[in-house]
């Protein structure tokens, strides 16, 4: 398995932090945007994202895992946060933000 490193970690982070309120992108943006995989953007939330506003990261179909739900709805109310008609995701047609590069990335080390 392919560990992140530090700066990686930090590269990510920093990507999710500059998403702007009431927006979201994907962990396959941001995977993109960083030359790995959307699963080793996931560990890297699951493990580092609780300072960031993880909650304005979500699945390619707009969603967040079911265990997420509870805290993240009052965040998306919050933020307005555009939502599909059944509360349960994010409207990506409407809330999509695409990540940009602020410097260039560096793709993941093996630890």
């Amino acid at each position: 398995m392919v560990r992140a490193d530090e700066a990686y970690v930090e590269t990510v982070l920093r990507i999710v932090e500059s998403i702007p309120p009431g927006r979201v992108t994907t962990y396959g943006a941001i995977a993109d945007l960083v030359g790995s995989g959307p699963r080793l953007v996931g560990n890297v939330m699951a493990r580092h994202g609780a300072g960031v506003p993880w909650w304005r990261v979500v699945r390619a179909d707009g969603s967040l895992p079911p265990s997420h739900h509870d805290e993240a709805r009052p965040a998306y109310l919050a933020e307005g946060t555009p939502l599909r008609r059944s509360g349960l995701a994010v409207d990506l047609v409407a809330a999509f933000w695409p990540p940009e590069p602020s410097e260039p990335p560096e793709p993941p080390a093996a630890l």
